[in-house]
C-alpha cells in the first residue's frame, strides 16, 4: 500500500503540472490546446540537446525548455491564435488551428530531433528504501519535490502577483477586466506563454526518467484532457486535484490490474466516463461555466 500511494504521488505531481499548463490556457482563451502533449516533448528535446550534445548541467538544460517553450507559446498565441479568435466566431477554427499545430510540431521534432527514443543521464544516483515497504530511486524522488515545489510557484505567482491577479480576472470575466483596464490581448499571451512553459518544464524534468520520443506527443496530450475533465476545464485547482487523482488511478492500476494485462486504461476511460455522466462539469467546475 505505501508504494502504491509513493508511486501515485509521484506521478500526480508531474500530471498536476502537466494540466495546469492546459487549464490556464483554456481559462483564459478558452482555447482547447491540443499540441500541449508536442510541447512536452520539445521541452525534452531541448533539454537532452542542451545536456546531452552542449554538455552544460542539467539546470541550463531546464532553463532552456522554459525559455524556448514560453517564446513559443507566445509566438504562437500572438501570431495564430489571437488573430484566429478576432476573426472568428466559430470554436472549433480554434479547435483545428490546435491540432494543426500539433502536427506541425511533430513534423519538426522529427525533422530536428529524429524519432528514436532519447534520454538524459540519472542527475541522483542511489535508491531510497523504506524497509521494504517504499523503493523508489533517489532521481525520481527529486523530481517528484521539483514539481510539486513548481506547482507551489505556480499557485503563489497566480495569488500574489500582478500578472497572475490580472490573468485570474481575465479568466472569471473577460468583459469585466477589460472594463477595470486589463490589457486582454497582453494577458492572454502571457498566459499562454506560460501554459506551454509549463509543458516544457515538465518534458525537461522527465527527460531524465522516461525520455522522450516522437510518439509521446499524443498520449501526453490525452492524459492532461482526462486531468481536466476529472477536475474540471478551467479550474487550476481541479486540475491539481485531477493530476493526483488521475496518478493514484494509474498506480492502483498498474499495481492491482497488472495480471490481467495491459488495462489500466480501459478501467480508466471506463470509470470517467460512469463519471462524467454523473458530473459533467466536473469534480471543482460550476454547471454554468
Amino acid at each position: 500500500m505505501e508504494q502504491i500511494i509513493a508511486n501515485g504521488l509521484y506521478l500526480g505531481a508531474q500530471y498536476a503540472l502537466i494540466a495546469l499548463g492546459l487549464t490556464l490556457i483554456f481559462s483564459l482563451m478558452n482555447v482547447l490546446n491540443f499540441a500541449h502533449g508536442q510541447m512536452y516533448v520539445f521541452g525534452g528535446f531541448v533539454t537532452y540537446t542542451v545536456v546531452v550534445q552542449l554538455g552544460l548541467p542539467f539546470v541550463v538544460g531546464l532553463f532552456a525548455s522554459a525559455l524556448v517553450l514560453a517564446i513559443m507559446g507566445a509566438a504562437i498565441e500572438k501570431f495564430l491564435f489571437a488573430p484566429v479568435i478576432r476573426r472568428s466566431k466559430r470554436d472549433e477554427s480554434t479547435m483545428l488551428l490546435a491540432a494543426g499545430i500539433a502536427f506541425f510540431l511533430d513534423a519538426v521534432i522529427l525533422l530536428a530531433f529524429g524519432e528514436k527514443q532519447r534520454g538524459v543521464p540519472k542527475i541522483v544516483n542511489g535508491v531510497f528504501n523504506w524497509d521494504m515497504r517504499i523503493i523508489m530511486p533517489y532521481d525520481r524522488i527529486l523530481i517528484g519535490v521539483l514539481a510539486i515545489l513548481l506547482i507551489v510557484v505556480f499557485i503563489g505567482f497566480m495569488n500574489y502577483s500582478r500578472t497572475g491577479r490580472a490573468m485570474r480576472a481575465l479568466a472569471q470575466d473577460k468583459m469585466a477586466a477589460q472594463l477595470m483596464g486589463v490589457n486582454v490581448a497582453r494577458y492572454s499571451m502571457i498566459g499562454f506563454a506560460l501554459g506551454a512553459m509549463l509543458a516544457g518544464l515538465v518534458g525537461g524534468l522527465l527527460v531524465t526518467i522516461t525520455g522522450v520520443n516522437l510518439g509521446m506527443g499524443g498520449p501526453t496530450s490525452v492524459k492532461a484532457f482526462l486531468m481536466i475533465m476529472i477536475g474540471g476545464a478551467g479550474v487550476i485547482s481541479g486540475a491539481i486535484a485531477g493530476g493526483f487523482i488521475l496518478g493514484m488511478m494509474e498506480s492502483v492500476g498498474l499495481t492491482v490490474l497488472s495480471a490481467y494485462g495491459d488495462i489500466t486504461y480501459l478501467v480508466i476511460f471506463a470509470t470517467l466516463m460512469v463519471f462524467l455522466a454523473v458530473r459533467p462539469q466536473g469534480l471543482m467546475g460550476k454547471p454554468w461555466g
